[in-house]
């Protein structure tokens, strides 16, 4: 993803989650995700889908039981 689209993500979800540290940042040799942080913490990656000319984004976060305990 270019770095408009990563800006654009990033002040989305800053806005839907009311949450000035979320922090998107491209993958090393992947186009199409981006990392997604709250500060220095890493919560999911977001993944661009391109289908049949339109695009979209789906935002993938896997919870571990052991972070449930907290």
């Amino acid at each position: 993803m270019d770095r408009i689209t990563l800006k654009k993500i990033e002040s989305f979800f800053k806005q839907k989650f009311n949450n000035k540290k979320i922090k998107i940042e491209g993958r090393a040799n992947k186009d199409d995700s981006a990392e997604v942080f709250i500060e220095d913490e890493f919560i999911g990656v977001v993944f661009e889908d391109d289908e049949d000319g339109e695009t979209c984004f789906q935002f993938n976060m896997t919870i571990l039981s052991e972070d449930l305990e907290n």
